[in-house]
């Protein structure tokens, strides 16, 4: 379906439509290009080639995207839109030279240079094992090299390489600047790192996921499973960096994260259809976090007696509030002869450590400073046992004394719906604490702006088709953090036994 395909001439009924939107493209290039607008102006229309000549240096530079149609799942449009990006959007030689974190070399498209590549995609092949899809960027390479995975230090050695086109594999000698393939390695490589050569090493810019938002609790069916389930879970994880898998400690449960409800419910059925593995799923749980409201500041004072040696600490700590987004954020604001500066990295450290269980819910914080202010030290009984100690006390105190805001993941996006059931859409968002940004008209269909808690899209999908009889659509994406309300705070930590 989808490979045949015939170039017909426009319909009458919409000759006059297309007419109009391919002037108003000749326009549109014409604005970023001086050769296609002199011809535009002399001619009132412009030579094919010099229109794409022009539509392609607009999307080299960043000025124009073009927008073809189609329906992936028919596979209509496919053709064109494959021979659109062939045809106007940049190869490696268009584009500037990629260079190493902080400027640290510079590497040109070019076989002659020394070989680097950045991994993308890691995927588990049932016959080939695990493959690597690597980007290279310079250089050549071929099989059975030892190249180095500058983000973990390592050498390894490439075993094979394939030109993938779908499923189908092609086994290459070599490959070079340019090529986009997958590898087998003697050791593994994970999605993000950077493989150059040994002689000139150099590291690429990671690929930065968000972290998680949503979670669930899964089980096997028997205890003969639970390697299965591990086995699976472990290659699920290898290919996707946005999930992940971890162990309760309080309750001994796996529990896998992502990205949203859809992505999780995804896996679960790779890992039952793909990897043949059956297991029990718990609700979705959303992963909420913790952040301090006001600033405030504490000073903690570690002193023990232990065999016949003394321990001594002491810390005084600024705990404040920062903007979304912001993390955790360390800074020293003392004398160097206040503490020394092993101490000191001890404190940031154990701060790091201990901010992943918030004092509300068990929540990690996030978004909160932490400058150590003062404190002092002795020469004979501090230690870094001692320093951790008084860190992590300091912490909990700000934790007694602090208040403390509930933050939860809100997610934004699109809902399209024809317009009859326009009132029975924004009933449910607004049911839903939904935000609503923009209204639009497009033809027959509405399209909504909107901004929704995470937590109340769960089972939205169902409930989206059953108001609008399977016509409607939505995309939605978590794109910030918010403050929960305070009569929903409590609730959330009520349910979580806190």
């Amino acid at each position: 379906k989808g490979k045949k395909f015939e170039l017909l001439p426009v319909p009458e009924s919409l000759a006059e439509e297309v007419a109009r939107y391919r002037e108003q493209a000749l326009e549109r290039v014409a604005e970023h290009d001086d050769r296609v607008m002199e011809q535009y102006l002399e001619r009132g229309d412009v030579d094919p080639e010099l229109f794409h000549a022009g539509l392609r240096r607009g999307c080299i530079e960043k000025r124009l995207i073009p927008v073809l149609g189609g329906a992936a799942f028919q596979n209509q449009g496919v053709q064109p839109l494959l021979d659109a990006i062939v045809r106007y959007l940049p190869s490696p030689v268009d584009i500037p030279p990629i260079a190493g974190v902080n400027g640290e070399g510079i590497r040109r498209a070019d076989p002659s240079e020394p070989f680097a590549a950045l991994a993308f995609k890691v995927v588990t092949d049932r016959y080939a094992g695990r493959l690597v899809f690597v980007r290279v960027y310079s250089g050549t390479v071929k099989v059975g090299e030892t190249i180095l995975n500058s983000s973990t230090g390592k050498k390894i050695r490439l075993t094979k390489i394939f030109r993938m086109h779908a499923d189908k594999r092609t086994p290459l000698d070599a490959t070079a600047a340019g090529d986009i393939v997958a590898v087998v390695s003697s050791s593994p490589i994970n999605t993000g790192d950077t493989l150059c050569d040994p002689k000139a090493p150099i590291l690429l810019e990671k690929i930065q996921f968000p972290e998680p938002v949503v979670f669930v609790a899964v089980e096997p069916r028997t205890e003969a499973e639970q390697d299965a389930l591990e086995d699976g879970l472990r290659k699920l994880a290898a290919e996707d960096p946005t999930f992940r898998v971890s162990v309760d400690e309080t309750t001994n449960q796996t529990i896998i994260a992502g990205m949203g409800e859809l992505h999780l419910e995804v896996l679960i059925r790779r890992l039952r259809e793909e990897l043949g593995v059956q297991a029990l799923v718990g609700p979705p749980q959303v992963a909420y976090r913790e952040t301090l409201r006001e600033a405030v500041e504490v000073e903690e004072r570690f002193e023990r007696q232990t065999a016949g040696r003394g321990q001594y600490a002491h810390v005084i700590i600024r705990f404040e509030p920062l903007p979304r987004g912001s993390g955790f954020r360390f800074t020293d604001a003392i004398k160097e002869d206040e503490i020394p500066r092993e101490y000191r990295a001890v404190v940031e450290t154990t701060l790091r450590e201990t901010l992943t269980n918030g004092p509300l819910a068990g929540y990690p914080l996030v978004d909160i400073g932490a400058t150590l202010v003062g404190g002092s030290f002795h020469p004979v009984d501090s230690s870094e046992i001692a320093f951790r100690a008084a860190a992590a006390g300091a912490l909990h105190k700000a934790y007694e004394e602090g208040t403390f805001d509930l933050l939860e993941p809100i997610m934004e996006g699109e809902v399209i719906t024809p317009g009859e059931y326009l009132g029975e859409v924004l009933e449910d968002l607004s049911r839903r604490r939904g935000e609503i940004r923009e209204l639009k008209s497009r033809g027959t269909v509405q399209i909504i702006s909107v901004a929704v808690p995470l937590a109340e899209t769960f089972g939205y999908a169902t409930q989206l088709r059953s108001l609008t009889q399977g016509r409607a659509s939505y995309t939605l994406r978590v794109t910030r953090y918010e403050v929960v309300p305070e009569r929903l705070k409590e609730e959330i930590i009520r349910r979580r036994g806190y």
